[in-house]
């Protein structure tokens, strides 16, 4: 299958051209048809076969970044609300005072050993929390939503480069590339999803990633 507007070859189940962006419609595919047999009387000639119609998602491409915006603030307070009640638990189960003495006795010299304690239950708590945001982004995009509950929201998807639904292991990869994005000072990285050709952050590009708008 070609592209209508710049006509490079694109793969058959393609949503849309991943060169120019086209939106790439139903295409109509018709076998030739049979012709008889020279020099044989009364050969029957095949009827031909109905043409089928490939019916190709609608989207819209490419979502843009206030829209991408306003999907990560969903997220944003979606996943404070979850690591919020995740603290709630843990201070339940173990007792506020615990935190109290161990923060007021972190210098006791009497202990030397509280004080790794702590660092180790805070670097703990800190990973547990990593997984369960990393888990949420990369199990939602790569399922058959594919996309969190703030891209859902707004009727957003993540692809990858020929529209098509992304691995898990292409939506992780593009979860931690967000750690380089947020290295870029001034937010740099996540603000090229306003002016790129194809409207991707730094990490979409990283992962060869597309966001989409449904139509």
């Amino acid at each position: 299958m070609y592209c209508s507007r710049c006509g490079t070859a694109q793969a058959d189940n393609a949503a849309f051209c991943g060169s120019c962006g086209q939106p790439l419609g139903a295409a109509l595919r018709s076998p030739a048809p049979a012709t008889p047999s020279a020099g044989v009387a009364g050969d029957v000639i095949a009827p031909m076969t109905p043409a089928v119609a490939v019916v190709m998602p609608a989207y819209s491409p490419y979502a843009g970044f206030w829209l991408r915006f306003v999907a990560y603030v969903i997220d944003a307070l979606m996943c404070g609300l979850v690591i919020g009640f995740m603290i709630v638990v843990i201070a339940a189960i173990v007792g506020v005072g615990t935190f109290r003495q161990a923060g007021g006795h972190f210098d006791d010299s009497d202990n030397p050993f509280l004080a790794p304690a702590v660092i180790m239950l805070i670097f703990g708590l800190a990973f547990v929390l990593i997984c369960a945001i990393w888990l949420y982004y990369a199990l939602l995009e790569s399922s058959v939503h594919q996309g969190t509950l703030g891209k859902m929201a707004l009727g957003l998807i993540v692809t990858d480069m020929q529209g098509r639904r992304v691995t898990f292991g292409r939506a992780s990869g593009r979860f931690f590339a967000k750690l380089i994005t947020g290295l870029i000072p001034f937010w740099i990285g996540y603000i090229m999803a306003g002016f790129t050709q194809k409207k991707q952050a730094l990490h979409d590009l990283i992962a060869s990633c597309l966001v989409l708008k449904k139509t």
